[in-house]
């Protein structure tokens, strides 16, 4: 007797292995993808905002009147969120030398909370000291200091 041949095609095992691995693959590729649509989403977002608080910031370091900027302000972004801005500018040891506190939110319609920046850097800026008799007191101050580290007088 003739061993009998086997006939030709997959075995149900076989076919359930293949369409497992089918199928887990599928679920990664997909997982992968809505991962992907999520971060650039996140990063679109993160630039636009970015460039709203630029030019919030932008309206801060242009301003050559103190008291104009101290209320802060507000302004509608051209992707609909509305931009809240303020300060809070701090006399330093220096003459004209201010420390500005700039604090920034963002509040988009679809977001549940607003994205808030708050940024801390100094300007140097003649126009927004308020008493001449400090200006010039610091100024003073500024010129002894130098002179002591330059050891033209004794301290």
């Amino acid at each position: 007797m003739l061993p009998r041949a086997k006939p030709p095609g997959f075995t149900l095992v076989e076919v359930l292995v293949a369409l497992t691995i089918f199928a887990l693959s599928a679920i990664i590729l997909g997982a992968s993808y809505v991962n992907i649509l999520n971060a650039r989403a996140i990063i679109s977002r993160g630039a636009l905002t970015g460039a709203d608080v630029a030019f919030a910031r932008s309206l801060v370091l242009t301003e050559p009147d103190r008291t104009k900027l101290e209320p802060g302000g507000e302004f509608d972004t051209p992707g609909g969120r509305r931009a809240k801005w303020s300060v809070e500018i701090a006399s330093t040891i220096m003459a004209d030398l201010f420390t500005v506190t700039f604090t920034c939110e963002i509040t988009d319609p679809t977001q549940p909370e607003p994205d808030k920046t708050v940024q801390t850097f100094t300007l140097l800026r003649p126009t927004w000291s308020i008493d001449p008799a400090e200006r010039g007191k610091l100024r003073q101050e500024a010129k002894t200091r130098i002179l002591e580290l330059q050891k033209k007088i004794a301290p």
